[in-house]
């Protein structure tokens, strides 16, 4: 924009007009600033509801369907947005909170981005007592924005003894950071991915009561620990208030994760090696899961159909070759072309999946919402200007049921080429 000439008509009129999308970055450009909200005729205070990160008035942020958090705006190269997030580096803490995700497939999952959010409300929460949250993750990892997550601590174990399903030798390696830094509060994701087991292991190692089923917390100066958390009772019929204790197992959703400030997440180690144990499980690999069966909040990889999709037999075949759990939007859900329980989006399932691609699905605001959490989102649609293209990080213009023919040839081809060199 700064390119641009400063007399352009058309950059005057978007100056002046503070609902255009492209306000803001114009009044940047033309050196004027930018005015998130101004008084109304009548001394009310407006808001921008296109200003990015824009909150809407019951707290929820809104979406931005205009493409300016792509970089759909800019021809030149721009700062990437963790960048430009301030850094906070915590040199002493005045105390920890553990903290030990999942690490599904090698990531933090969106549950995990949530119990860091949870750790970061307990570490901030007095500033003349700044906490520091560290993060304990076990075996080879992929992942790359531990900072962004909030962590502050990195605790990478690699060793062979920990690798896998190992939930003896994790636990002695929990017991000997316990010993060591002795954290305020161990955070661990009430999970069926092993963060429950290991969470209730540790608690009776340590002989603590420890809080399940977390999805709230409240500061409340009367409780002991200065927390309040509430829990899922009786299957999940009934809330269960207590004040926090030490060893706390929490659900997805029990917080916002941080999205606003990035953290050092400085390597910590150990002060002696881990102890050799001699285990009483066998840990016999991973056992393959038809994608069919994986529930759309679990899953990493979602082929999604929606309106476009023609070729239902194709859209079928594909996502059992490439090996992905299928979704669809509620176009096609009400049209009875799948399942009401493979529904993506806010009246449907949120997702949280590593790779979700969308085939002839437009971008409704509710499909929107429920995958904005989603790492990579891959778009297939005949229309270059639907909302669905401007979130995708990877779009595709084009009929859908030539495209899918064509992965498939391709995936097909590579798999045999593979079979044949082996």
């Amino acid at each position: 924009m700064s390119d641009l000439p400063r007399r352009d008509p058309r950059l005057e009129w978007i100056a002046r007009n503070r609902l255009h999308p492209r306000h803001e970055e114009v009044l940047v450009a033309l050196g004027q600033g930018a005015a998130s909200e101004w008084p109304g005729p009548n001394g009310l205070v407006r808001k921008n509801p296109h200003r990015v990160g824009f909150i809407g008035p019951h707290g929820v942020k809104r979406i931005d369907r205009s493409g300016t958090q792509q970089g759909a705006m800019g021809g030149k190269a721009s700062t990437p947005v963790a960048d430009r997030k301030p850094l906070i580096e915590i040199a002493e803490p005045a105390f920890l909170v553990a903290v030990v995700p999942d690490m599904a497939g090698g990531r933090l999952s969106g549950h995990d981005k949530d119990l860091l959010g949870l750790a970061r409300r307990l570490a901030d929460a007095d500033p003349a007592a700044q906490g520091a949250v560290v993060a304990v993750i076990f075996g080879p990892h992929k992942e790359t924005r531990f900072g962004e997550a909030g962590i502050d601590r990195l605790l990478h174990l690699d060793s062979p003894e920990v690798t896998g399903y190992a939930p003896e030798a994790r636990l002695g390696a929990l017991v000997m950071a316990e010993q060591a830094w002795a954290p305020r509060h161990w955070l661990l994701p009430d999970s069926k991915l092993g963060g429950g087991e290991l969470g209730r292991r540790l608690a009776a190692r340590l002989d603590e009561r420890p809080a399940t089923g977390i999805w709230q917390l409240e500061a409340d100066a009367e409780a002991a620990t200065g927390w309040q958390c509430t829990a899922r009772g009786a299957a999940g019929s009934l809330d269960i208030r207590r004040p926090l204790p030490r060893i706390a197992l929490a659900l997805a959703e029990c917080a916002e994760p941080v999205s606003e400030t990035r953290h050092t997440a400085a390597e910590l180690a150990l002060p002696q090696p881990l102890p050799s144990t001699l285990s009483r499980i066998q840990d016999l690999g991973q056992v393959s899961v038809d994608p069919a069966s994986v529930a759309l909040s679990e899953a990493e990889f979602i082929l999604s159909a929606g309106n476009g999709v023609k070729d239902w037999q194709g859209f079928h075949h594909a996502a059992e070759l490439l090996g992905a759990t299928e979704g669809a939007s509620r176009v096609a859900v009400d049209d009875g072309f799948m399942a009401r329980d493979r529904q993506v989006g806010a009246t449907g399932t949120w997702v949280t999946a590593r790779v979700y691609v969308a085939v002839g699905i437009s971008g409704a605001i509710q499909h929107l919402q429920g995958i904005q959490t989603c790492d990579k989102v891959v778009a297939i649609n005949m229309d270059p200007g639907c909302d669905m293209i401007k979130r995708a990080d990877l779009a595709v213009i084009g009929d859908s049921t030539q495209i899918l023919e064509a992965l498939v040839t391709l995936v097909t081809q590579a798999r045999e080429e593979k079979r044949d060199a082996a």
